[in-house]
């Protein structure tokens, strides 16, 4: 009886250490995933769109296409269009402090993020001067690479 209670106490002893051990190399293995480094071109508009906020936008998508397109391809640069009337994106329009029509590049680097708002900018040559806002947001995208 007493070697039954024995073995049960071990094999009970035995399960848990390995439960403990099995739990410790996993947040070890947390503990060692690398942060992802990353630039994300963000355009905010609402549900009424005037003709330079879809300038903006359709300017940026030419120009994340034609000069980012590998850094796309490798994740290293996201582009997205948010629309801020939607209820799933109230906390990102939040975060950035959105109200309207808005263009930031934001740089996630060493898992701090810093961004730029390029909406001023935008405003002022995505329609008359889109050359201009093509450069300027290629030269930002690529500030904030480095």
């Amino acid at each position: 009886m007493k070697k039954c209670l024995f073995l049960i106490v071990a094999c009970f002893t035995f399960i848990f250490c390995n439960m403990n051990a099995k739990d410790g190399t996993d947040a070890q293995a947390l503990k060692k995933t690398t942060v992802k480094d990353y630039v994300e071109v963000l355009f905010f508009h609402g549900k009424q769109r005037c003709a330079t906020c879809m300038a903006i936008e359709s300017n940026t998508k030419a120009t994340m296409k034609k000069n980012f397109a590998d850094q796309i391809k490798k994740g290293k640069v996201t582009f997205k269009v948010i629309d801020i009337s939607k209820k799933e994106n109230e906390k990102i329009a939040e975060k950035y402090e959105v109200t309207w029509s808005s263009l930031f590049i934001v740089r996630h680097k060493n898992g701090k993020e810093t961004y730029k708002n390029m909406t001023e900018f935008a405003f002022a040559n995505a329609r008359k001067s889109p050359d201009v806002f093509r450069a300027g947001v290629v030269k930002s995208v690529n500030e904030m690479l480095r």
